[in-house]
């Protein structure tokens, strides 16, 4: 059917299968168990940003009373760091705008440590001054949370990118926070082994940011999340202390596990700057099928399936809508392996025997196509049709950033909840969206929501929010299952979190930055500052 996929089995039987308008934030006081979320009309200020956790344009939070950036203070950087204090503007411009051109700050000031001790001397001087700082890696998140919303100082780790160590026995990897995720790939595949996670940012996404974000990604079925392959972390808190968990240890149950406060904290509790992470070894057989489903419910029975035939060779079982794959061939000229259908899945087994996984994966795809649960499909063994395949999946967001302006919902539901969503939205909003769509991990119950319109609309968002939110509690889902709550969703957090939860996370907050110098205005609700 494709060029590319011509030497690919393809599935046509089972014995031949061998992927700027202002809303004012929600300020929820109490679960929306116990109340509703009340919305107000009016602006705080003048400066916009874009907000929502979708694409709304929304009122930015009041700039808080830290110091501005003096000729004073930038002298002590530039002898600190020298040309690494950049002041430029054009320079600066592409670290004040986040991935989705979503959300621009007027950070005057980016500063690119190399080293430990330089992050902690930043650190130290900008709580003494009392100058709000924005830590960034790869700049590669959906939330707003990476970039400056005001004029915090920019702390770039992307000279921070030195592998530190290898344990080839134990397959433990030791790096500076600024290792792009790609990169760490092709150092460890030359080693025969490979990371712990895959995202489709792999090309420009920071370790360090993965793990301050406690990123997800397309192997999380397979080798779990950060919480469990991180072994240890090394992170500069607000007052310039450096705090050395950077343990390679598999168990250690002495006392409290530090690390596990920075994971997923997005840089509001302190600046990662090195990490020790568990990585399995590289696969011997690696394959991935490409499937047809005719209705969602067909494609969880596919899951349930898999999940009993496959089992430790599964590696991966990501799902896209028909409405995706339209996206994909219309913006991005793809072409569809297989006839058309209402839902597609990318399914991926490793293992270290060829002949047994490939007697597994028949065995499997011989009881979906009999049963009629799949109804067609191709697989592929090659690395460049693999990849081929899994573009797919991994370009359905660059294929949404051509097709008008998207709101996105990154939710966590039971599985068998998950596109109920997608086909509730398309019911409540009807043709005031041009489009919704749905994709995304399975296997861990994580759903991308996506609606399109053709500009911003706030009459849109309004019909959407806090519905889409109020929909996932009321599953006791979650509203940002791997993206994070950054700068749009942070008032938000209601919905998934108890106000006691939300009340703790501000005491720590409180305890390890005290002046709230590190991500001012990411994470936590406005409330709690």
């Amino acid at each position: 059917m494709m060029a590319v996929f011509e030497r690919v089995t393809r599935l046509k039987s089972a014995s031949r299968f061998l992927q700027f308008s202002t809303t004012l934030w929600p300020v929820p006081s109490q679960s929306p168990e116990r109340c509703s979320p009340q919305r107000s009309v009016g602006c705080l200020q003048q400066r916009l940003v874009h907000g929502g956790g979708s694409g709304a344009v929304k009122a930015a939070p009041t700039r808080r009373p830290f110091s501005r950036v003096t000729t004073g203070d930038l002298k002590f950087f530039r002898q600190l760091l020298s040309d690494r204090a950049i002041t430029d503007p054009d320079l600066l411009e592409s670290s004040n705008v986040d991935w989705l051109k979503s959300v621009k700050g007027n950070s005057e000031l980016l500063l690119r440590p190399k080293t430990t001790e330089e992050v902690s001397q930043i650190l130290r001087y900008c709580n003494e001054r009392n100058l709000a700082v924005s830590p960034q890696g790869g700049n590669t998140g959906l939330v707003g949370g990476s970039v400056p919303v005001f004029d915090e100082i920019i702390l770039s780790t992307s000279l921070m990118n030195q592998v530190l160590s290898f344990d080839s026995i134990s397959g433990i990897l030791t790096c500076q926070a600024g290792c792009v995720l790609e990169n760490l790939a092709q150092y460890l595949e030359e080693c025969d082994y490979i990371m712990p996670l895959d995202l489709g940012a792999k090309g420009s996404c920071h370790i360090g940011g993965n793990v301050s974000t406690n990123a997800g990604g397309l192997r999380l079925l397979r080798y779990g999340s950060l919480r469990g392959t991180v072994l240890g972390l090394e992170v500069v808190l607000a007052d310039g202390r450096i705090l050395n968990c950077l343990a390679t240890l598999r168990k250690d149950n002495t006392g409290y596990d530090l690390k596990q406060l920075f994971i997923g904290s997005e840089g509001t509790l302190g600046v990662i700057t090195a990490v020790s992470i568990l990585c399995p070894r590289k696969p011997a057989s690696v394959n991935v099928a490409f499937l047809g489903c005719a209705s969602f419910q067909d494609l969880l029975a596919t899951f349930q399936t898999c999940r009993g035939l496959l089992g430790e060779i599964l590696s991966a079982f990501e799902f896209l809508d028909a409405s995706c794959m339209s996206l994909l061939e219309k913006h991005l000229k793809l072409s569809n392996p297989i006839r058309e259908s209402p839902f597609y899945v990318v399914i991926e087994t490793a293992g270290s025997n060829a002949a047994h996984d490939e007697e597994k994966l028949h065995r499997f795809l011989d009881k979906v196509m009999t049963s009629a649960l799949v109804s067609d499909g191709t697989v592929a063994t090659e690395e460049s049709k693999i990849k081929a395949l899994w573009s797919m999946r991994e370009r359905v967001t660059e294929a949404l950033t051509h097709d008008g302006y998207t709101y996105k919902y990154d939710i966590s539901l039971p599985v068998e909840k998950i596109y109920d969503l997608v086909t509730d939205m398309r019911h409540l909003l009807g043709n005031r969206a041009k489009n919704v769509v749905g994709y995304g991990h399975v296997g861990d119950g994580n759903l991308h929501l996506n609606i399109i319109s053709l500009s911003k609309d706030p009459a849109l968002l309004a019909a959407i929010e806090p519905y889409v939110y109020e929909w996932t509690s009321r599953y006791q889902g979650s509203i940002s299952a791997e993206h994070g709550l950054g700068l749009k969703k942070r008032n938000y957090i209601y919905y998934s979190k108890s106000p006691e939860a939300v009340s703790l996370m501000g005491n720590i907050k409180a305890m390890l930055d005290p002046k709230g110098i590190l991500n001012p205005y990411k994470t936590l609700p406005d409330n709690i500052h």
